[in-house]
C-alpha cells in the first residue's frame, strides 16, 4: 500500500506551505525523512526527529535519526522503524522537526492509503505548495497559564536587590 502524506511547514506567515509526498507503507521513517528533506530543499545533514502526535497535534514518542539518549533508555530510530509501525488510519499524524537549531517544525498527515500504481517510483514528490522562507519560523513558547504557575511561587524575593539576599557573595 502506498501513503499519501501532506507535510505542512508550522508557520504563521500569510502563506501556506506543504508539500504532498506518497510513500510505501513499508518504507522506513528515514525514507520519509529523505524525501521531506529534499521536497523542501534541504541537505539533509542537519538533525531531526518525528514525533508521534495526536488530533491536537501534540508532541508524543520521540523516533530519532541517531540514539542520542542516556543510560539505559533507548530511543526508536528511523532507520529501524517502519512507516505502517507508527502511522496507520487510527494514528494519523506525526510531528517532524528539522535542524535543532533552526527548529523547522512540519505537521506531518496521512491523508489516503492508496494501491501502489504499477511502474511508479516512490517515493514521489506529487504537488509543491509554497516556498520555503529563508529562515525557519519564529515559535512562541508561552506558557498559557504562566501567571498563575508564577503566582504559586511568589515568595516577594527581588533578585535584583543583592544585599538583601541571604548568602556570602564570596562563598569561593
Amino acid at each position: 500500500m502506498i501513503y499519501r502524506f501532506r507535510i505542512i511547514l508550522d508557520n504563521d506567515t500569510e502563506e501556506d506551505v506543504f508539500r504532498d509526498i506518497e510513500i510505501q507503507e513499508t518504507d522506513s521513517l528515514e525514507d520519509l525523512h529523505n524525501a521531506i528533506t529534499q521536497s523542501f530543499g534541504f541537505d539533509g545533514l542537519e538533525m531531526a526527529s518525528f514525533y508521534i502526535s495526536n488530533d491536537e497535534w501534540d508532541q508524543g514518542e520521540e523516533i530519532s535519526m541517531f540514539d542520542v539518549s542516556e543510560g539505559n533508555s533507548s530511543v526508536r530510530l528511523m532507520s529501524e522503524t517502519a512507516l505502517n509501525d507508527v502511522v496507520h488510519e487510527a494514528q494519523t499524524k506525526l510531528i517532524y522537526v528539522y535542524d535543532f537549531l533552526s527548529m523547522w517544525t512540519f505537521l506531518v498527515e496521512l491523508a489516503e492509503i492508496v494501491e501502489e500504481a504499477e511502474g511508479a517510483d516512490y517515493p514521489n514528490l506529487m504537488f509543491v505548495h509554497g516556498q520555503i522562507p529563508d529562515s525557519a519560523p519564529e515559535k512562541n513558547f508561552e506558557a498559557e497559564d504562566f501567571d498563575d504557575y508564577n503566582d504559586e511561587f511568589d515568595d516577594d524575593l527581588d533578585i535584583g536587590d543583592y544585599d538583601n539576599l541571604d548568602f556570602d557573595e564570596n562563598w569561593n
